[in-house]
């Protein structure tokens, strides 16, 4: 019988595409820990695991605290040199031990810079996780997806799917099907409220219990 993945990693095709509520998504109906390795900006000193925990209610044993945690909400690479802070050590990045699923949000698009000689897509290699690409519903998605899973195949990075986030359009999903080599798993709508309840009806309402399935 097949499994769902126990550990998974949420990437976006640019900043802001909603990732971190997708995350929470995976976490609620994987019932999963979660993990932000690198942190870049806080607003009123909350970052995306504070959040996180904050929509699903978790115990603390269940969200990671960060390997870096850093103010400017500017790439990793220049916030750690802003921030007078090391530069980010990939030995940090190590995903750690936990029991149970596990889902790892990035900072960012594939190709940011964590240093000036280490790209983040560089440790999605080196963590040889599934990826789900995080990508928005509307205009502009099909080349920010197309190159993005261009980049992820290039380097045999395994790509669970693609979830696309916002209000749904009339045909990027299908076009996106089409072309992308992958599954797309749905599109996330935008939510009235973001907590356990509403990411569990999404979850059951995208079918992703059976679409993760490997």
């Amino acid at each position: 019988m097949t499994a769902l993945p126990r550990r998974l990693v949420v990437c976006g095709t640019d900043t802001d595409v909603g990732k971190t509520v997708v995350s929470a998504l995976l976490v609620q109906g994987l019932q999963a820990s979660y993990w932000k390795p690198v942190q870049c900006g806080l607003e009123q000193g909350e970052g995306d695991r504070d959040r996180v925990q904050r929509w699903l209610q978790l115990p603390p044993q269940r969200v990671l605290p960060e390997a870096y945690r850093l103010s400017a909400p500017v790439s990793p690479h220049w916030a750690t040199e802003r921030e007078g802070v090391p530069a980010i050590s990939a030995e940090q990045l190590a995903i750690p031990a936990v029991e149970g699923p596990l889902v790892v949000e990035t900072a960012g698009g594939l190709l940011v810079p964590l240093r000036l000689d280490l790209l983040q897509i560089e440790m999605l290699q080196s963590w040889a996780l599934p990826v789900v690409l995080v990508a928005r519903s509307g205009l502009g998605t099909l080349n920010h997806t197309l190159l993005s899973l261009e980049a992820l195949n290039r380097r045999q990075i395994p790509v669970a799917g693609v979830l696309l986030n916002g209000e749904p359009h009339p045909n990027n999903a299908n076009t996106l099907q089409a072309l992308a080599g992958v599954p797309v798993l749905g599109c996330l709508p935008p939510l009235a409220r973001i907590d356990g309840p509403a990411l569990q009806q999404q979850w059951h309402a995208l079918d992703l219990v059976h679409k993760l399935k490997a």
